[in-house]
């Protein structure tokens, strides 16, 4: 991928995750353990320590791949090969992380993507607004996923043939 590609998709990678950053922001400073457990029993307890948890973290890779983005493009001579590994981790860490939390509170159903309804299915069923910042941000995820799907497989192979030469 030439320089000027990469550092476009860049630009527009620290775009989407600055959207989504500020929404999870938004909710996780709005929104306590107490104000999303509505019924009194261990496992819905459980279920939302769990999705706080899952969404703190996204929260953090987020952030993370969102100032590494920064650096790339500040730099005065653009670094291909530093941008390439943080599109990676935003890959790597940022939508795996979105499309496989750890602890499982929701996951994506692939047989609901070409139908037109939501992907996204809980193990739980959620309070209103835990379900929205879900739904929300699942679709700048699912460009993400598009956009740099690359980096999942060939960036890695191109690696690993660049150390063996």
């Amino acid at each position: 991928m030439s320089a000027a590609n990469v550092q476009k998709l860049c630009e527009t990678t620290r775009e989407k995750l600055k959207s989504v950053i500020g929404k999870m922001e938004i909710f996780l400073n709005q929104h306590a353990l107490p104000q999303l457990v509505t019924e009194d029993d261990e496992e819905t307890l459980l279920f939302y320590q769990g999705f706080l948890s899952d969404l703190r973290h996204l929260l953090v890779f987020s952030e993370m791949s969102y100032e590494k983005l920064g650096v790339a493009l500040r730099r005065a001579t653009f670094d291909d090969a530093f941008a390439q590994k943080a599109l990676y981790n935003v890959y790597h860490f940022g939508v795996n992380n979105f499309f496989y939390p750890k602890n499982e509170s929701y996951s994506e159903d692939g047989r609901y993507a070409y139908t037109g309804q939501d992907a996204i299915r809980f193990r739980k069923k959620p309070v209103r607004p835990a379900r929205d910042i879900i739904m929300d941000i699942t679709k700048v995820y699912e460009e993400l996923r598009d956009d740099l799907s690359y980096y999942e497989n060939d960036y890695l192979t191109e690696k690993r043939m660049q150390n063996q030469v």
